[in-house]
């Protein structure tokens, strides 16, 4: 922790001296540092030790030149101003990260905002425990991710490298291996997903990181076409579900779930009709009934299918299964 805002401006000072000897033709020591900033030459050691220790910067000393350097020029200096309620707000966003817990990613995130706290000028008082008993976070069921898998997901990425799969569809008795060009990861209601280009099927598809056994990137590279739009992926969607069918959804719910249905947007072009009796009616389109269908299964009897007529056979088919299990006679 920087012990106060006057280190902190010798610390960007120095930062700031140390490029301009780089781009100059002499390089900043500790006698000009001291002289110019008006402080003893054991401060600037101080200093540049700190900025290496804590800030992990890439100094070096040029006996040839006299001077200092940064050894990697892309290194930048993590100088971050905060406020008290920056901090109160930047405390909410780590109470957040429990929704990544179990994550491969999570570990990171953790890291990075120690990382952001070690750089703050000067420690800002935030009473912890008021803000533990005033704000909570419920993460949401996770799917578990391999993270060799995640490794290398985002190396594919990053690197625009087609990746190597092995993948388990739901349901199958084992897994295929797939060749997949990785444009975009998309976390969506607790799980993660790869959209690209698959080799297999020359479209692009969907892949729940879940059910990824083992990834590898291959020597192959590729470009991510102008015209691909992460938000098309969901766009027009009902969840996940890339289905090519043209359907209209009109569902009719109760006034008991009416206000409920009332205070989300479930899917950006769906129309919202409100009745007398108080309940509701939801429309929009879809390509796919696949999620809707458990979707409108977990509101019971509360929504009934006005159409399409095979979303009303398909949760009909289910109720029937249901009503089997139970040993409850179907009349539908």
């Amino acid at each position: 922790m920087v012990e106060n805002k006057s280190q902190l401006a010798r610390l960007l000072f120095i930062d700031r001296a140390i490029r301009s000897g780089m781009r100059g033709n002499r390089l900043a020591n500790c006698s000009s540092l001291a002289a110019e900033y008006e402080v003893s030459t054991k401060t600037i050691l101080r200093d540049i030790d700190y900025l290496r220790l804590h800030w992990e910067a890439p100094i070096e000393y040029d006996p040839q030149r006299k001077g200092y350097f940064y050894t990697e020029e892309s290194y930048a200096l993590p100088a971050i101003h905060l406020n008290e309620g920056d901090l109160f707000g930047l405390a909410i966003a780590h109470k957040g990260l429990e929704q990544y817990r179990n994550t491969p990613i999570h570990a990171k995130l953790a890291a990075l905002f120690r990382k952001i706290e070690q750089s703050l000028p000067e420690r800002v008082s935030c009473d912890a425990a008021w803000l533990d008993s005033r704000i909570s976070v419920v993460p949401e069921q996770q799917t578990t991710i391999n993270p060799a898998v995640w490794e290398a997901v985002t190396s594919g990425l990053t690197q625009g490298r087609t990746l190597g799969l092995v993948y388990r569809k739901p349901g199958a008795s084992g897994s295929a291996a797939r060749q997949v060009d990785p444009y975009h990861v998309l976390r969506y209601q607790g799980a993660w997903y790869l959209i690209g280009h698959c080799h297999l099927r020359q479209a692009v598809r969907n892949f729940a990181l879940s059910r990824i056994v083992a990834a590898l990137p291959q020597e192959a590279t590729f470009a991510v076409p102008a015209d691909f739009d992460p938000a098309s992926v969901v766009a027009r969607s009902f969840g996940l579900g890339r289905g090519t069918g043209q359907y209209r959804v009109r569902l009719r719910f109760a006034a008991t779930a009416a206000p409920y249905v009332q205070e989300r947007l479930w899917q950006p072009e769906q129309q919202l009709n409100r009745h007398r009796d108080g309940g509701v009616t939801l429309a929009f389109p879809a390509g796919d009934l696949t999620a809707i269908r458990r979707w409108v299964l977990s509101w019971g009897s509360e929504v009934e299918v006005l159409g399409p007529r095979e979303l009303s056979d398909m949760v009909q088919t289910e109720i029937r299964a249901m009503a089997a299990r139970y040993g409850i006679p179907a009349t539908l």
